[in-house]
C-alpha cells in the first residue's frame, strides 16, 4: 500500500538530479532603454522554451565593460558586448578597467548587428557638428560603458578629450536621456543598435538632431581602431530627423564563459541561431543585420568550442 509513495519520493528525486544536471546561464545585457536587454530576453526565452537541459536568465547591467568584469569573476556566464570592448579586454589594454590585465577567459558566441554611435542633441543647443560640443553640456556615457570608450574616440579623432567639454556627465541611457529631456544637458553620446527605443521615446518629447561624423574622421578612428565602420543612419528612423546621417559604428556580439562547457554553448546555439527564424524575430536589428556567415567574421576574441561545433555543423566554418 505505501509503493505509491516510495515511487512519489523516487520520482522527486530524479526531478531534483535533473534540475540539478541542468546549466544556469545568467545573461548579462545592458540598460532596460537600449537593445541589448531585449535581444537578450529574447534569446533567454528561446533557450528556456528549448527544454535542453539549459536555463537561462536575462540581466539588466552597465554594459560592456560590466559584462567582461562579471564574466571574469563568474558572476555572468553569457552576455552582450560591444566588439572592440572584447578586444581590449581580452588584449588587457585601451582601457583602463584592463589595462595590464587581460581578460583571457572570455569567447566569442557570435557577431551580430552594427552597434551605432549616436550623437544625439537638443535642437535648441545650435550644436551641428562634434566640433560645436567644446564648452557644452555632454552625457559621455555610464561609468565604464563601451560608449564611454566610443566617445573618447570620436572626440580624440577631432583633436578633443573630456577636458574641452564643459561638463562631462556619466550616466545611463534612461538617466541621460531624462537630462536631455529636462534642459540639464545639451548632448548625449549613445552607442547602440537602430531604432533604441530610449532615443525613440526622448524624440517623442524633445525635439532632437543626430550630429555627423565626418567621413575623413571616421577614417582616421579606423585608422587607429580598426573595428570602427562608417554606416548611415537613416532618415526617420527617430521622429523629426528626416535626413539621413553618416557615423561610425562597432559591432555588438555575444560572448561566452570559456569556463562554460561547450555541450552547453552548443545547445543553446541550436536553440537559438538554429533556429534561425524565431532568432531574427527577436529584434528588428537582428531581421536586418545578421547573417550566420556574418556571425564568425572579424571577431575579436576565440570561439567558444561549442559554437565552433555548431558553425562546423552548418556548414559555416570548415
Amino acid at each position: 500500500m505505501r509503493r505509491p509513495a516510495v515511487l512519489g519520493i523516487i520520482g522527486a528525486a530524479v526531478l531534483t538530479a535533473s534540475a540539478l544536471a541542468a546549466d544556469f546561464i545568467t545573461f548579462g545585457s545592458g540598460s532596460t532603454t537600449g537593445v541589448y536587454f531585449p535581444v537578450a530576453t529574447g534569446i533567454s526565452k528561446l533557450i528556456n522554451d528549448a527544454n535542453i537541459d539549459v536555463r537561462a536568465n536575462a540581466r539588466s547591467t552597465g554594459g560592456s565593460v560590466f559584462n567582461i568584469t562579471a564574466i571574469a569573476s563568474g558572476e555572468l556566464q553569457m552576455a552582450l558586448v560591444q566588439n572592440d570592448i572584447a578586444y581590449f579586454a581580452y588584449n588587457g589594454t585601451g582601457i583602463a578597467a584592463f589595462d595590464g590585465k587581460p581578460v583571457k577567459s572570455i569567447r566569442s558566441v557570435a557577431v551580430l548587428y552594427p552597434e551605432v554611435i549616436h550623437v544625439v542633441t537638443r535642437r535648441d543647443s545650435k550644436i551641428t557638428s562634434i566640433g560645436d560640443l567644446k564648452g557644452k553640456r555632454v552625457i559621455v556615457g555610464d561609468v565604464g560603458s563601451g560608449t564611454e570608450q566610443n566617445t573618447r574616440h570620436v572626440l580624440e579623432a577631432y583633436g578633443m578629450s573630456f577636458s574641452d567639454l564643459g561638463q562631462t556627465i556619466r550616466a545611463s541611457a534612461s538617466a541621460g536621456i531624462t537630462q536631455l529631456q529636462e534642459g540639464k544637458a545639451d548632448a548625449m553620446f549613445y552607442t547602440v543598435g537602430l531604432g533604441a527605443s530610449a532615443i525613440q521615446n526622448l524624440a517623442l518629447t524633445t525635439q532632437v538632431n543626430l550630429v555627423p561624423i565626418d567621413p575623413d574622421k571616421i577614417k582616421a578612428m579606423q585608422k587607429k581602431y580598426p573595428f570602427y565602420d562608417q554606416v548611415v543612419v537613416p532618415g526617420n528612423t527617430y521622429k523629426g530627423e528626416s535626413v539621413s546621417t553618416i557615423t561610425a559604428a562597432v559591432k555588438s556580439m555575444w560572448v561566452a564563459a570559456e569556463s562554460l562547457s561547450a555541450d552547453a554553448v552548443y545547445k543553446v546555439l541550436k536553440a537559438t541561431i538554429g533556429n534561425e527564424k524565431a532568432f531574427k524575430e527577436i529584434h528588428p536589428n537582428l531581421a536586418r543585420y545578421f547573417t550566420t556567415k556574418g556571425a564568425v567574421r572579424g571577431l575579436p576574441v576565440p570561439l567558444h568550442p561549442g559554437a565552433e561545433r555548431f558553425y562546423k555543423e552548418i556548414g559555416v566554418l570548415k
